[in-house]
C-alpha cells in the first residue's frame, strides 16, 4: 500500500531569487518541513546575462536553503523544456505567431515534474515564489486567484493550471506585495534580498529573441520577405518574420510621413502588414484550446459575475440572443490591465467581444479570463476580429 504524503512537509521551486527566498522562510515559519528544488531547465555555453535559471541562479537557491537550514536539490528537466517550451517557441515565431513559454513550461514541465517528485520524497504540497493565490471552495474543487500586488500578480501565465496541481499548490507570496517581500528578506538578512528581478525569458537571457532563433533554429525560418500595407502594396524588405510581432513599431527601419505599426503577420507570403494606430485596433478576438480552471464557470453554465461580483442580469451582452453570452475580464497579454467583454463558444473557438477596441491582439499570447480577481481559465490568441 502507497504511503500518504506528510502534509507538513513541502517541495518549494527555487529559482534563486528574492521571491522564492521568501517563500521558503514563510512555510519554515508555518511549520513546514521544506524541501528546496531547482529546476535545471537549460544549459548555455555563454552567460546568459540578466537570465534566471543559471548556475549562480541556483548557487543562491543553495546558499539560501543552507542560510535557512532546510534541504536542497536539483532536478534535471532539460530535455522535457526543450520538447515543450523551445521548440514550441520556435515554431510558434516560425508561424508568424508570437508564444508564451511561461504558459507552457508551467502547464506542461515545472509543476508536473514537482509534483512527482513531491510523491518521490513523501511530501503532499508543493509552492512557488508566484504571485498569485490558491483557494478551496465549498464543493471541493480549487480556485487560482491574482495575487493581491497588481503591478506583481502572476496569475496570467499559471491558467493552465488543473485542479490536480491547484490541489497540493501553495503560493505562499501571493498575500503580499513586492515590498513587502523585499523588507522581509532584509529583515531577515536573506543573501538575495536586494537581488534584481529577472524579467527576460529563462533562456533568451537579455538578447534579442530573434538572435536566439537565428542561432538555434536557423532551419525553421523563412528568411527576408516584404514589409505591405493593408491593402498589399509592398513598402519595403523585412529580416524575417520571427523578428517582429503585432503592434511593433520601432525598428522597422522604414521612414513614412506618419507613424506604422505592425498589424499583421503572413507567414505563407512571408509579409509583414504595417498599418496605422486605427488599424492596430479590434472589436474582439478568437481564441482556441480554451482551458477553464473551475468547472463550475464555464459560458454553457452562465455562471460568470453571478456568485462573486456581480447579479446574472448584469452580465448578459446585449449583441447577442439572450442566454447565448457571459461577461467577464480578459486581459490580451500579461501587462494588460483588462477590458470587460462579452464570450460565447462559436465554430472557430471563443469568440470575445470587447467593450471597447483593443490594441494590438497578437495571435500566440493568451487571452485570459477574470472574474474580478479570480482567474476563470484561458486559450491561446487565434486573431483579432475587426
Amino acid at each position: 500500500m502507497k504511503k500518504e504524503n506528510s502534509k507538513k512537509r513541502v517541495v518549494l521551486g527555487m529559482s534563486g531569487g528574492v521571491d522564492s527566498s521568501v517563500a521558503a522562510l514563510l512555510l519554515q515559519q508555518k511549520g513546514f518541513e521544506v524541501i528546496g528544488l531547482s529546476l535545471e531547465l537549460y544549459s548555455c555555453d555563454r552567460p546568459l546575462g540578466k537570465g534566471c535559471c543559471t548556475p549562480k541562479d541556483r548557487l543562491d537557491a543553495r546558499r539560501i536553503c543552507e542560510q535557512l537550514k532546510i534541504a536542497y536539490d536539483i532536478l534535471d528537466l532539460r530535455s522535457s523544456f526543450k520538447n515543450h517550451v523551445i521548440d514550441y517557441f520556435a515554431a510558434e515565431y516560425a508561424k508568424g505567431r508570437t508564444p508564451l513559454p511561461c504558459a507552457p513550461c508551467n502547464r506542461d514541465v515545472r509543476f508536473k515534474a514537482m509534483l512527482d517528485y513531491a510523491d518521490s520524497v513523501g511530501a503532499y504540497w508543493i509552492a512557488t515564489g508566484h504571485y498569485a493565490r490558491v483557494a478551496e471552495n465549498d464543493d471541493g474543487t480549487f480556485s487560482l486567484w491574482k495575487g493581491i500586488d497588481p503591478k506583481k500578480d502572476q496569475s496570467y501565465f499559471l491558467w493552465g493550471l488543473s485542479q490536480k496541481e491547484l490541489a497540493r499548490l501553495q503560493f505562499p507570496i501571493g498575500d503580499f506585495t513586492k515590498e513587502e517581500i523585499r523588507n522581509k528578506a532584509r529583515a531577515f538578512g536573506l543573501v538575495t534580498s536586494d537581488k534584481p528581478d529577472s524579467q527576460e525569458l529563462c533562456f533568451v537571457g537579455d538578447e534579442e529573441h530573434s538572435h536566439f532563433l537565428e542561432e538555434h533554429y536557423p532551419q525553421t525560418l523563412s528568411g527576408p520577405g516584404d514589409f505591405v500595407d493593408v491593402s498589399g502594396v509592398k513598402l519595403g524588405h523585412h529580416r524575417g518574420i520571427h523578428a517582429y510581432t503585432v503592434g511593433q513599431r520601432r525598428g522597422l527601419n522604414l521612414s513614412f510621413g506618419e507613424r506604422r505599426y505592425v498589424v499583421a503577420l503572413d507567414a505563407q507570403k512571408n509579409e509583414i502588414v504595417l498599418g496605422s494606430k486605427e488599424q492596430l485596433r479590434a472589436t474582439g478576438l478568437i481564441a482556441k484550446n480554451i482551458h477553464w480552471i473551475d468547472p463550475r464557470f464555464t459560458p454553457a453554465r452562465r455562471q460568470f459575475g453571478g456568485i462573486h461580483s456581480c447579479p446574472p442580469a448584469v452580465w448578459q451582452d446585449p449583441r447577442l440572443p439572450a442566454g447565448s453570452l457571459a461577461r467577464c475580464t480578459i486581459r490580451i497579454r500579461s501587462t494588460h490591465k483588462g477590458i470587460l467583454a462579452g464570450i460565447k463558444e462559436s465554430e472557430e473557438g471563443m469568440e470575445v467581444l470587447f467593450d471597447k477596441p483593443q490594441e494590438a491582439i497578437t495571435p500566440g499570447q493568451a487571452a485570459v479570463f477574470y472574474d474580478g480577481a479570480l482567474c476563470l481559465g484561458g486559450g491561446w490568441i487565434e486573431r483579432g476580429l475587426s
